[in-house]
């Protein structure tokens, strides 16, 4: 009973790192995604650099499109564009959020 072998136990198998859905979409339009270890990797920075840029842009258009939109008198297209505008800005928006919330877990 003494000196018979413990069978040794694997270990668990690791956490997968979940894949970060990136802020831009491949040449063909479908989703990025980046794996890593490394949340402070060069990518996952610019990653989050563009994200920054994209939220701020979408707050900015969303200024100018509250005073196209309230003047009565604005041309149609200006109202169409900044309805395009807002519209691409909403996009990038979604997908940051769908990505932040991908990664909490």
């Amino acid at each position: 009973m003494g000196d018979t072998p413990t069978p040794e136990v694997p270990s668990a198998p690791q956490a997968a790192t979940l894949p970060r859905l990136l802020p831009w979409p491949s040449p063909d339009g479908k989703p990025c995604f980046l794996v890593t270890d490394d949340e402070n990797s060069h990518l996952s920075q610019v990653a989050d650099e563009t994200e920054a840029t994209q939220l701020g842009a979408g707050a900015e258009v969303l200024g100018n499109a509250l005073t196209v939109l309230g003047d009565v008198m604005s041309p149609y297209s200006e109202v169409r564009y900044a309805g395009i505008r807002l519209a691409e800005c909403l996009g990038d928006a979604l997908r940051v959020a769908e990505s932040r919330g991908m990664r909490l877990g």
